[in-house]
């Protein structure tokens, strides 16, 4: 959605009352929030997706590969300032730690 919007020159959709993407620490840097920003963070949560499909079917890679994009997740939460991803991602930390040793290689 913020992407077709940002296409076609409608800005960022306002969620009660908040931008759902911009206004927070890329904008006070300087870079504003644009449609490859937008797709590179799109990809960033479509490959998490890929990464819990791993984990939901046990694999060890789908644990390595989320807590490898904890990394430009974090950046993204920082950059459009996300509050709940940071809660949800040491909440998902916590469980692939725990649940370590029930995951297989493959």
């Amino acid at each position: 959605m913020a992407i077709y919007n940002l296409i076609h020159g409608r800005g960022i959709p306002y969620v009660f009352g908040f931008p759902a993407y911009g206004g927070g620490a890329f904008e006070r840097h300087g870079l504003v929030t644009s449609v490859p920003m937008l797709i590179g963070f799109l990809v960033v949560c479509l490959i998490e997706g890929y990464a819990g499909w791993l984990l939901w079917n046990g694999y060890k890679a789908g644990g390595i590969l989320s807590l490898i994009l904890l990394i430009p997740g974090a950046i993204y939460w920082w950059g459009f300032d996300l509050p709940y991803p940071p809660i949800a991602a040491i909440i998902r930390t916590i469980l692939i730690v725990v649940g370590w040793s029930s995951l297989y290689m493959k």
